[in-house]
């Protein structure tokens, strides 16, 4: 698969063209909005030159790359191409609209794929006329720097389409894993309760985002916590992945969206794009400090760890992934210091199972239940 097309030329869509075209292939990225090719192109220039200062790339590896990257005038232009990966708007019938139009133009052979991070790739292909050949390939941001990609396919796509996939993607350095289609993949089902719950332990007063990241910073050696982590990633594209994930799974309590977060993104608080989220990014602001409880910190702790873990047993009782591709997933997606399982068994899953229990004898609340298999591991 050495052309590949790219719809899509923001920070993802460029991503993905920098990650092919270092690997050799030749790349035609195409987005509706013409000026927004020529800024992602310059931009990527910029991000090529930084490397090359820093003596990560050689100045001829930076023209190769540079040199692999077509700009697309209009869809009709990936006609050649041998994949093609969208990476637009989180909207599904947009998405349909440019796939069934792309349909019309690319060879029969074509592998057609999705970055998106929640939508089904069932509903997706279902409305191609060859939805054998439409897969989910989902990378994690910036794609040049995050190893995981995860590979979903659909319940139509062709069955050896998935392991070509995966080749495809180690032959341009990547990590990836296979995941079912089900609402959030691996990592974004999984990695639901780090948000969360950080949340709702905030919402009740209990803590503060400051104490919360501190938290789980210094106990659980997170790179970041979940609020510095919202507002990196936008305080909306969370929300809006957390209201995909809990309509898809029917309003399961266990993913119930925050009021916090949903005002927050009204309020266009999104984090470090906007200036300010759950922290002041404006120039000089002074930065928050949390006051130190030990005893609220592993509270604070064990209750996140706790939802994390059961998520993951789930996963693995669900058969999501095989237990090396979840482990991975969380490794090699949002950076988690441990695999969730290899953690739990570290902690004791008859500790996390307690901690749930009592979590919801508290609240009466099935936000709380256990996985059947916690109890049996």
């Amino acid at each position: 698969m050495n052309n590949i097309g790219i719809i899509g030329a923001g920070t993802m869509g460029v991503g993905i063209a920098q990650v092919a075209a270092t690997a050799g292939c030749k790349v035609v990225l195409f987005d509706a909005n013409a000026p927004q090719i020529d800024k992602a192109l310059s931009g990527l220039e910029k991000t090529l030159q930084k490397l090359v200062d820093k003596a990560k790339i050689s100045q001829e590896k930076a023209t190769e790359i540079r040199t692999n990257i077509v700009k697309g005038e209009a869809l009709q232009d990936l006609k050649d191409s041998d994949l093609v990966i969208e990476a637009i708007i989180e909207n599904k019938d947009i998405k349909t609209k440019v796939f069934t139009e792309l349909e019309t133009y690319v060879s029969d052979d074509c592998i057609i794929g999705s970055n998106t991070s929640s939508i089904s790739i069932t509903s997706l292909g279902a409305e191609l006329k060859k939805p054998e050949r439409f897969i989910g390939i989902h990378f994690f941001n910036p794609a040049p720097l995050m190893p995981l990609v995860e590979v979903i396919p659909s319940l139509l796509t062709e069955k050896s389409l998935p392991e070509k996939i995966y080749n495809l993607m180690k032959d341009l350095g990547k990590t990836p894993v296979i995941a079912k289609d089900i609402p959030g993949f691996i990592v974004n089902r999984i990695a639901r309760p780090y948000y969360g719950e950080g949340l709702r332990i905030v919402e009740e007063n209990m803590a503060t985002p400051e104490q919360v990241d501190e938290a789980m910073r210094t106990l659980g050696n997170f790179k970041m916590g979940p609020f510095e982590l919202m507002d990196l990633i936008g305080v909306d594209v969370n929300f809006a992945v957390t209201t995909t994930v809990y309509k898809d799974y029917f309003y399961d309590p266990k993913y119930k969206p925050s009021l916090l977060q949903q005002r927050m993104a009204e309020a266009k608080l999104h984090g470090r794009k906007t200036g300010k989220g759950f922290y002041d990014y404006a120039e000089g602001a002074e930065k928050a400090v949390a006051q130190k409880d030990d005893a609220l910190y592993q509270q604070i702790f064990l209750r996140i760890i706790s939802m994390l873990i059961n998520e993951a047993v789930e996963a693995k009782r669900l058969g999501i992934a095989n237990d090396e591709d979840i482990e991975l997933a969380m490794q090699k997606g949002v950076n988690y210091p441990k695999g969730l399982l290899a953690w739990g068994k570290e902690i004791g899953y008859s500790k996390i199972s307690e901690t749930l229990q009592n979590l919801y004898g508290e609240y009466q609340e099935e936000r709380y239940r256990q996985s059947p298999l916690l109890r049996k591991i």
